[in-house]
């Protein structure tokens, strides 16, 4: 089962901090597998291979504009979060998935699946994406056109409408993804997108072939949790808000803390022994 949670718009650091929190609480078994499905101030995100020379902005610019930057320790480079941009942050324990083998589910099989919800997710809408080998995320796809010796498309236009970096610890999953629905693209001058010089960005609103059709970000959410839910083969389960999660954290600790009767008691046992004097009859709910 995977919990999903959708919070609105919060900030980076509250993000985060939560994140941590609800890495523990799915270690320790409080929690099932989590989507936090939400939105950011304007930032500016490095990861563990980021170079600051892909933040093209001065520090002046972005303090202006109320930006602030985040080391952090997901896999790639600079990403930027603003409004209308769906992130997501799933808080999965691997171990619990299997992969199409019947194994566990690895880092990279993870994250192809993760690209495989955005795509259809974004399909649903009318917008045709997929995959650039070597490059993690979702990319709008563009005609066809000649290859390089590299065999990449030259010129052809792809986009990119999705961008990934995730952690893994102890088996747990933390940051994820993020999709730009009606962001403001102009933001991303800011910087060198995910270090990738040579492709734009893009986002649904841009895309798709009736954009008055365009979903909330709450509604993207919705389609993004089924989605998640189809591709990792989960139930998905609404919940309520980030209060109720707690509260059901809390619950399964006291369940934990409490255990069950290692002796069952004597009474129970006596219902439990057979009566000569009574035919066994079968019991209807």
């Amino acid at each position: 089962m995977i919990q999903y949670l959708y919070l609105g718009r919060i900030g980076y650091a509250e993000a985060l901090a939560l994140q941590q929190q609800m890495v523990e609480l799915r270690h320790q078994g409080r929690i099932e597998n989590l989507l936090l499905l939400l939105e950011h101030p304007p930032v500016l995100t490095l990861g563990r291979n980021a170079r600051r020379s892909n933040i093209l902005a001065t520090d002046e610019m972005l303090a202006r504009k109320g930006v602030s930057i985040h080391e952090i320790n997901r896999g790639g480079d600079v990403t930027y979060h603003g409004p209308g941009q769906l992130v997501g942050y799933p808080i999965f324990d691997l171990r619990s998935l299997t992969n199409s083998s019947g194994g566990r589910l690895g880092p990279v099989d993870y994250v192809r699946r993760m690209e495989e919800a955005l795509i259809r997710l974004c399909a649903g809408y009318g917008v045709i994406t997929g995959r650039i080998a070597g490059r993690t995320g979702v990319w709008t796809v563009a005609p066809g056109g000649p290859l390089d010796e590299h065999g990449d498309r030259v010129n052809s236009g792809e986009k990119k409408i999705g961008a990934i970096g995730v952690h893994v610890s102890r088996g747990i999953t933390s940051h994820g993804f993020a999709l730009n629905i009606s962001t403001d693209l102009r933001d991303f001058r800011w910087i060198v997108p995910c270090g990738i010089a040579d492709r734009e960005v893009t986002s649904l609103e841009l895309e798709m072939p009736h954009p008055e059709y365009l979903p909330t970000l709450e509604q993207a959410a919705d389609a993004a949790a089924r989605h998640f839910g189809q591709v990792f083969g989960e139930q998905i389960l609404a919940v309520e808000s980030l209060e109720a999660l707690r509260d059901g954290a809390r619950l399964a600790s006291e369940v934990q803390q409490t255990g069950v009767p290692m002796q069952v008691p004597e009474e129970v046992e006596r219902l439990l022994e057979p009566n000569p004097n009574s035919a066994s009859k079968p019991v209807r709910a």
